[in-house]
């Protein structure tokens, strides 16, 4: 009997942000996203194993990315300032 199992990484866009990249410097809209790694069995996707909070660069020079805690992306979506 064969047992297949793996990883899988969706990405959910959250929407865009205003902050400066901490990379290149631009100020103005940054995409926000939520990837959710899941436990796969018999690839059918079944335990959430970890879920991280992303802001990439929207300059196509740089498309940087950096990992934001889940209180600070939540914090960027309702508009408050950022102080990176």
């Amino acid at each position: 009997m064969f047992l297949i199992f793996g990883f899988r990484t969706k990405v959910h866009p959250l929407g865009w942000v205003a902050m400066a990249c901490h990379v290149c410097g631009q100020g103005g809209r940054m995409a926000l996203f939520r990837e959710v790694t899941k436990f796969s069995l018999f690839f059918i996707p079944l335990i959430p194993v970890r879920s991280k909070y992303v802001v990439e660069c929207a300059n196509p020079m740089c498309r940087s990315r950096r990992t934001v805690s889940k209180s600070e992306a939540q914090r960027l979506l309702s508009g408050a300032p950022s102080h990176f």
